[in-house]
This record gives C-alpha cells, structure tokens and sequence, in this order.
C-alpha cells in the first residue's frame, strides 16, 4: 500500500477515537521552578522515565534561585544544567514563559519566602500547581496561595514526601491501629534563620504527625533546647501528638501510633516514588489529595511553635493563629 494512503488512513482512525482517548494519549506538560533543590532531579528522573507509563514530562524549567542561602545559590547551575543536558529540560528566562509551554507547574524553591510571588502568575496562567515544602516562609502566604488558587479556580496543594512513608500508607490501608488516640513522630530538623525554625525541615515529621492525626489541633506548646526540639499539640477531641526534632546524633525518621487496636511503629522515608505518583494522578485529575485546610493547620502548628517558644513554652491557639494570619497579622511573641 502506498505510504500516503497508509498515513491518511492512520489519522482517519484517530480522528475517529473519542476525545477523552485521545487526551489520554496526549503527554501531559509539566514545568518546574527553581532548581536549586535535588527533588528537580529526583522527580524528573521518575516522571521522564518511560517505564512509569505516566504520560507526563517535565519540558521546561525556571532556575530562580536565592542568594542569601548557601543550599539554594550554590546548587541552582548544577541542578539546572542537569536538567537542560540530562533530561532535555528547556530552561526559560521567566515564569511566565514558562506557563506558556506547559500544562502543569511544580513549584520546587527550596526557599519558601519567594513562593507567593512565584506562584501568583502561574495562577494567573491558570496552571494546576504542586508546592513542594515548604509551601511558603510563613503563614500568611500559605493562606493567600490558597486564597488565589481558589478564586481562580485552580487546583493547588502541597506535602512533604514523608506523607507517604510506607509505614503511614499501611497503617491507612489495613487500619492496623484501630481508631488514632495519639501520635509522637521524630524527623531530623535543621533549623534555617529566614523561616520560622520548624518550616525548614521539621515540615517532614510534623506533616506525617497530622496524616496519622489529622487535622483538629487546638494548641501547641514546645520546648527547645540546643539539640531537641520537642512540640506538643493538643487536639479539640482530646487527643494528644507530639512532634520531636532531632539535631545531634543519628537523625531518622519515625511514629509511634496508640489505637483502639494496638500501639504501632513505623515511618521512614521509602522514596519520592508514592508522592510522585499522586502528584501526576493530581495533574491528570485536577483532585487535590491533602486538602487546603490541613495544610493550611500544619503550617499553622509550625508558627505557633515559634509563638510558645517566644513566651517560654505558653500554649498557644492554632485556631486563633489562623484567623489572625487571614487579617494579616504577625503574631504577638
């Protein structure tokens, strides 16, 4: 048969596919901004892999980048030229030139103080948006972020990998524990002087203390010393979880569940795989799996252990934090 008439006939037929196949076949774009962190590489590398079958690829990429912290100036050009020659990542000279060639953004800045600012013109762009930690560097921000993304009516989220921890993923699929009476975590905890001290690392243990836990904390108080940091948050239904940071020593990751059925054990980190795989079902969906409200509560329970250590170790509200950061208020220390 001749070769044009082969060809006509192939387009013909996918011509004739329902619309929702072929959206299917399409390759869902995605772009990333601000390579200064190995999660640009980790994700890349799994979402570009074509054995995942995920139908996804990371095209474009926005270096951005900030001076005034070592970990992020000193790894933007070596992230950002692996990406470019590695994976044949395009690299743009602007966020908006970026919304312009993809279909989905993930907002990978290690520093969380330009977060707000970066992702006002992907909203404005109206490009699904995943926000790696932490979401912002501080609770107003969290909260205008998602105030955008709402009345643009795009769909935003964001989570530390350690959600997923394949501990946390069992004890919700077999509910070994029974009903959740409690939760202590630990996750190392690096303190950063731009961001309030628990955004910058802590972020990994207390967001598995709230995906055991969930949302509902009424209070938090914490206790600091050179080495530790221990927060102890106080839920409305009477519930109690704690938080330990780990700064000397070996840093690991881990929780400890109390249940109606037993007291279990778990938590290490198991990989960006399971977090990967529900960003691209979020980017094919348009279904946020962590609701704006917890997330919103987790930064909040972070704030607040700032507040108590200011006023030595005094409970402080949550609830009240939150309508506060909405007015645009600092807290009172």
């Amino acid at each position: 048969m001749n070769r044009n008439i082969l060809l006509t006939a192939l387009l013909a037929v996918v011509a004739m596919l329902p619309f929702e196949v072929q959206a299917r076949q399409k390759v869902f774009r995605l772009g990333m901004i601000g390579l200064d962190t190995s999660h640009v590489i980790a994700f890349t590398k799994l979402i570009n892999n074509s054995a995942k079958k995920y139908g996804c690829k990371v095209v474009a990429g926005y270096p951005g980048g900030s001076p005034d912290i070592p970990s992020s100036a000193n790894r933007v050009d070596k992230y950002t030229e692996q990406l470019r020659d590695q994976y044949g990542v395009e690299i743009v000279d602007s966020i908006e030139e970026l919304c312009r060639k993809v279909d989905g953004v993930l907002l990978e800045s290690v520093d969380g103080r330009p977060h707000l600012k970066q992702a006002r013109p992907v909203i404005k762009a109206g490009k699904p948006l995943f926000i790696d930690k932490p979401m912002a560097g501080n609770l107003a921000d969290v909260i205008e972020i998602f105030r955008l993304a709402k009345e643009n009516n795009v769909p935003c989220w964001s989570s530390s990998s350690l959600r997923y921890s394949p501990g946390i993923v069992e004890l919700k699929k077999k509910n070994t524990a029974g009903r959740v009476l409690g939760c202590d975590v630990y996750s190392p905890c690096s303190l950063e002087e731009h961001h309030p001290d628990l955004y910058w690392y802590g972020v990994h243990g207390v967001e598995m203390l709230f995906a055991v836990m969930g949302p509902g904390c009424k209070s938090v108080r914490r206790v600091q010393t050179d080495n530790y940091e221990h927060v102890v948050g106080l839920w409305k239904d009477g519930r109690v979880g704690t938080f330990r940071g780990l700064k000397e020593g070996k840093k690991s990751y881990g929780f400890t569940v109390y249940g109606s059925k037993g007291v279990i054990q778990g938590g290490k980190f198991g990989g960006y795989d399971p977090l990967v795989a529900d960003v691209i079902k979020f980017f094919k969906t348009g279904k946020v799996p962590v609701p704006p409200e917890e997330t919103i509560e987790i930064f909040a329970f972070m704030s607040a252990a700032d507040v108590s250590k200011a006023r030595g170790g005094a409970e402080v509200s949550v609830p009240e934090l939150i309508a506060k950061a909405k007015q645009g208020k600092k807290p009172q220390r």
